[in-house]
């Protein structure tokens, strides 16, 4: 089984991802670990990479594509995988298709988890974190019994710059005008499902045993 996880920040793709691939046991391949593991082991394809980070640069397609291809043609993938962070544009997408074509495979399936913006932003402008000991709250939907403050340390919670309203509507801006031709693009294939993420995380990951059937 090989699939592409797409959705917005804050969409649940980390929570649903890992579910999907304890159940159908393939691996999760998300293209930031990827970067951090070249970049710890000091590889040359990590310090490519991190010469572009420092310079607050994307990472190019070419590179990009370089070091999927070579995480892909591991063994643990030789079963299916479950890709997290890539393809980001057209032409990354095209350029898996060519490497899968080499061994004659293909993705099947591109999973959208579709959020609307408005709830995405109430979503994440609402997230408090513990400095301390790593406690997630929501002022919302998990509030802390004390405002602002730990329920486990009682250290005062922080709201991550991610998380603030011009980070996040900046974040989609730039999710949602790379994302649209992807989609086009697996649409045309025959090979988008979409699921609705504003629902409870079970009932998503439901959706999407519905659409990827059983793992037996």
């Amino acid at each position: 089984m090989k699939v592409i996880l797409l959705g917005p920040p804050g969409a649940g793709k980390g929570t649903q991802a890992k579910s999907i691939c304890n159940k159908y046991r393939i691996p999760h391949i998300s293209t930031g670990d990827i970067f951090r593991k070249h970049i710890s082991e000091l590889t040359p394809l990590g310090v490519e990479v991190k010469s572009y980070m420092d310079n607050g640069l994307l990472v190019p397609d070419r590179l990009t594509i370089d070091i999927v291809s070579e995480r892909l043609g591991q063994d643990d993938c030789k079963n299916g995988f479950l890709l997290d962070g890539f393809p980001r544009t057209v032409v990354q997408a095209e350029a898996l298709d060519l490497f899968l074509s080499n061994t004659e495979e293909c993705i099947d399936v591109a999973l959208l988890i579709k959020v609307p913006n408005e709830f995405i932003i109430e979503r994440m402008t609402g997230r408090r974190v513990c400095p301390s000991c790593g406690a997630s709250y929501h002022l919302r939907f998990n509030p802390p019994k004390l405002s602002s403050k730990c329920d486990v340390c009682g250290t005062d919670l922080m709201h991550r710059k991610d998380d603030e309203e011009q980070t996040v509507v900046e974040r989609l801006d730039v999710y949602n005008k790379q994302t649209e031709p992807l989609i086009k693009f697996y649409e045309a294939q025959g090979k988008l499902a979409e699921v609705d993420g504003t629902k409870p995380i079970n009932e998503v990951f439901k959706s999407i045993c519905s659409i990827l059937g059983s793992d037996s």
